[in-house]
């Protein structure tokens, strides 16, 4: 009976004002669920940006590292004592720290992120990045961030035009009110995060002249590549036994996840967002729940005219979880779509990688689904308090 009487339909479409608001209302916690889940992972995905992109297996980092943009560095000499390991096949030192980038047009400066390498040797796997290591050999050349905020100026542009004036721009070292220059040499993409607004990569011969004042044997992160058919997680275990306890190793996995959760835990963003999407779920519950008890209130006649003819109580629990989840399908379906325009917008505007995912789509509807079917159980109680002796 429950298949050939559409109940569940019919009492939602009976007034259509209200089920239009009741699906207006599901598309928007819908949509609210796919814009907290997307700057979630805009979050860790940007801040691991650097981290996917680092070629080798093994990381040394200070043991005070917490995240890579917190500038802990430690002695180089650690370094190469990994190398004297016998799995280990070569080790690339990093020097990383924020400076100023001066926006040649408004005089204004905004924070960068330096990236300093040996050119000799391929750390970051990116095509540009191979491909314009010989030009970091250059002193003072540099790699420019395409995908860093506009802010800094059209250095994309300048450098992609036929002009044939080189394109020249002023890096200072924070508290430090004499800047250097440099020539852009190339660009790369790697993109903003919520820590970080643009990129730079330079030779470490040119990171240590525009941070004048740092040790040159003091870096901030070293890579370690494996000599072939090495177990990297035996490589770990000796690396850790064996070296001074004032660095830490990491495998490319163990990497990314200890900076996910250091900005999942450690950070006020991550809190927020995991707070937003705690309290989005817990709103969508309770407005589904207003919506089926006030359709049940106003069937409440029907429900109890059903109960005296012989229908039990087992059916009409059926015809309002049946209510919960036509609610959750329709209130998917517009949230959905609004949310894929949402993200575009939203990835142009910010330069996070904002985007939908399969995973996400998948998560939001199993969401929407149990949020609709607790908001089904508790309307329920409702419903079984519908006597046919207080009708008739």
């Amino acid at each position: 009976m429950v298949f050939k009487t559409p109940l569940a339909w019919l009492q939602l479409i009976q007034q259509k004002g209200r089920f239009t608001v009741a699906v207006a209302g599901m598309a928007f916690i819908v949509l609210l669920m796919f814009v907290q889940l997307g700057f979630q992972d805009a979050l860790y995905s940007s801040a691991t940006a650097v981290h996917q992109r680092l070629q080798g297996d093994l990381f040394l980092v200070s043991s005070q590292y917490k995240a890579l943009t917190s500038n802990q560095s430690f002695p180089r000499a650690r370094l190469y004592q990994a190398l004297g390991f016998d799995t280990i096949e070569s080790v690339s030192p990093m020097y990383l720290e924020f400076a100023k980038f001066r926006n040649e047009v408004t005089g204004e400066k905004y924070p960068i992120y330096v990236i300093g390498v040996e050119p000799g040797k391929s750390v970051i796997n990116l095509p540009e990045v191979e491909g314009n290591m010989d030009k970091l050999k250059i002193p003072d050349v540099i790699l420019f961030d395409r995908d860093s905020r506009p802010y800094f100026g059209d250095i994309p542009l300048q450098f992609s035009s036929e002009k044939a004036d080189p394109v020249v721009v002023e890096v200072f070292p924070f508290n430090n009110s004499t800047g250097y220059r440099v020539r852009v040499g190339g660009l790369f993409s790697i993109g903003p995060s919520f820590g970080v607004d643009g990129n730079l990569i330079v030779s470490d011969s040119t990171f240590l002249r525009i941070f004048a004042s740092r040790p040159s044997d003091r870096i901030d992160l070293g890579v370690i590549t494996l000599k072939a058919g090495a177990d990297p997680e035996k490589a770990l275990k000796n690396l850790r036994q064996n070296l001074p306890s004032d660095v830490r190793v990491f495998t490319k996995l163990g990497f990314n996840s200890y900076e996910k959760q250091y900005w999942a835990a450690r950070t006020p963003i991550g809190f927020i967002l995991n707070l937003m999407l705690t309290m989005g779920s817990v709103v969508g519950v309770v407005i589904v729940y207003q919506i089926l008890y006030s359709n049940i209130s106003s069937q409440f006649v029907a429900y109890a005219t059903l109960k005296a003819i012989g229908y039990e109580n087992n059916y009409l629990l059926t015809v309002v979880l049946q209510q919960a989840i036509i609610l959750a399908i329709l209130g998917y379906l517009p949230g959905f779509i609004f949310s894929l325009g949402l993200y575009d917008f939203a990835m142009d505007t910010t330069k996070l990688p904002i985007m939908m995912t399969f995973q996400n789509a998948v998560i939001v509807f199993v969401s929407t689904i149990l949020m609709c079917l607790i908001s089904g159980i508790l309307a329920i109680n409702k419903l079984r308090l519908a006597d046919p002796a207080d009708i008739f």
